[in-house]
């Protein structure tokens, strides 16, 4: 939501009382945008829950959501999470500032977050008799 806040301001930012600007000026304008606003949190002692983990990263500033991850089946903590910020800036100087820190007795790796989801581990295969036609 805020990149694309961000697209729209530089858009509206790029339009002149002559007109639009090239193409090539606004793709170029985004470039710098490779930061996120939202940050992985590595590391967590199984004890940190949300609540814990957003005191730790509202100091940076205005902190729109923090989860822990937790098992689906026992519920305890994955001993990761996410931390959203409302700004990139704000995001950038946690991270900076967070990264190798201690957090409930151990050091915590922060790094961007990748909106990559990972594959299923299965192949799907098939070859058991089923061709599905």
């Amino acid at each position: 939501m805020a990149f694309c806040k961000l697209i729209r301001k530089s858009i509206l930012n790029n339009l002149s009382s002559t007109g639009p600007r090239p193409v090539t000026h606004l793709l170029n304008a985004t470039r710098g945008f490779s930061s996120s606003s939202k940050l992985f949190i590595g590391g967590l002692s199984f004890s940190t829950d949300d609540k814990t983990l957003k005191e730790a990263f509202s100091s940076f500033g205005n902190v729109l959501e923090a989860r822990v991850i937790t098992d689906r089946e026992s519920g305890r903590s994955r001993g990761f999470g996410f931390v959203l910020f409302e700004s990139n800036e704000d995001a950038n100087e946690a991270m900076s500032s967070m990264d190798g820190q201690e957090l409930n007795g151990r050091a915590i790796r922060v790094s961007y977050a990748s909106d990559d989801r990972k594959q299923p581990r299965f192949s799907g295969g098939g070859g058991h008799g089923n061709t599905g036609f």
